[in-house]
């Protein structure tokens, strides 16, 4: 019997260690922001989710310092599918996006909400290769084969 998450469905393969590692980077500085309220920290996420999301993932600084860890540290790639990571990381970007809002609005007690579920999540990635955000594309692509799919 066969894995259904071990399919690549987009066919495009991204290294989850170093996803993983990204992940850990982007936990911290979460935490950061919480310790500092320090919007600026929010909007570096909020840049490096829309450059790996939309432009060119090799323009994340987060990207890179996570392959450049992955690289210095000998660990070994090990490919998973990218529609899933891809979900995750617009995931991720939303909960930035809230951030954001609930910092310019004051509100910091939703925002511990946020930060919460976003550590949740995130932290579940990095420390046990569960990435919830997969797992959401994952049911998804059995209701809509065609989600997150690229035209050729």
């Amino acid at each position: 019997m066969t894995d259904a998450n071990a399919c690549p469905l987009n066919f495009k393969k991204v290294d989850e260690n170093a996803s993983r590692i990204s992940a850990l980077f982007v936990s911290s500085l979460v935490l950061l922001y919480l310790t500092s309220e320090n919007i600026y920290i929010l909007l570096f996420l909020f840049v490096d989710f829309v450059l790996k999301l939309f432009f060119n993932k090799g323009m994340s600084f987060i990207g890179m310092l996570s392959e450049f860890i992955k690289d210095i540290l000998n660990i070994k790639e090990k490919f998973v599918d990218g529609g899933a990571k891809r979900l995750a990381g617009f995931f991720g970007l939303f909960f930035v996006f809230l951030l954001i809002a609930m910092h310019v609005f004051d509100s910091f007690a939703l925002s511990l909400g946020v930060v919460l579920i976003f550590l949740s999540c995130s932290l579940l990635d990095a420390f046990f290769s569960y990435c919830l955000g997969c797992k959401i594309y994952f049911i998804i692509k059995k209701i809509y084969p065609n989600f997150m799919q690229e035209k050729l």
